[in-house]
């Protein structure tokens, strides 16, 4: 039953991500965290690269590296530091982190604000999503947040490129400190296929659910998430 859940909350992030850019871990870790702490941040993160990868193939002719560079660059400390504070943290503390990070999500994705992504710009979100994606495999809402004010498909398309780049960053750090070994590669297994089925339901029904009620409601589930994880924290 513990599986078919996982499975089930791994489908609807992939789908909020194929069609949003971004979403699978701010959707799936505070839910996954519960049913069993060791699914993150690594097998999120292999199933966000896995996922990452279909969309880049799906959308390669928006596919743009001019600018990714800085953000690129960044991630590396920003991954480096993530896997210093799983060292440091205990798990009811990273439930909190978690909390805290989808609920950074949802505010990211609800501000006004338009920032344009200058080479400055990119570097510190590289820097933070390297941070927050390899402790707690939340690492989009600071590349979103730059990107977010762009055309539909450059986003999806070029926040797909980089997560492919920047989640094996993750799990080259991750290994080293025990946070990717066989027990997260086996539970990561039978989230796969889930992965794949939230990628072909997304790209075969994005077209016919407008694309703002999907955001609110992705929004919605995602708050509940994080209230959820953070209030974790306290009873």
């Amino acid at each position: 039953m513990e599986i078919l859940i996982a499975c089930a909350v791994v489908m609807l992030g992939a789908f909020v991500q194929t069609a949003l850019g971004f979403g699978l871990a701010v959707v799936a870790a505070p839910i996954l965290y519960f049913i069993d702490p060791y699914y993150v941040p690594a097998p999120i993160t292999t199933c966000a690269l896995v996922l990452s990868v279909f969309n880049v193939l799906s959308m390669r002719q928006q596919v743009s590296f001019r600018g990714l560079g800085n953000a690129v660059i960044g991630r590396v400390p920003g991954s480096l530091l993530g896997a210093a504070l799983l060292l440091w943290i205990d798990k009811d503390w990273l439930a909190l982190w978690i909390g805290l990070s989808v609920l950074l999500a949802v505010a990211v994705s609800m501000t006004s604000l338009r920032w344009q992504p200058t080479p400055g710009r990119m570097l510190l979100a590289g820097f933070m999503s390297g941070f927050m994606g390899t402790s707690s495999s939340i690492g989009g809402p600071p590349m979103a947040l730059l990107w977010q004010h762009q055309e539909v498909n450059l986003i999806r398309a070029n926040l797909s490129a980089f997560f492919v780049i920047s989640c094996m960053m993750s799990l080259i750090v991750l290994a080293p400190i025990g946070q990717f070994g066989s027990r997260q590669i086996m539970l990561s297994l039978p989230l796969l296929p889930a992965t794949y089925l939230g990628f072909v339901i997304a790209r075969r029904s994005m077209k016919s659910i407008p694309h703002q009620q999907l955001r609110i409601a992705s929004l919605a589930l995602c708050a509940l998430a994080g209230l959820a994880a953070v209030l974790s924290f306290w009873l």
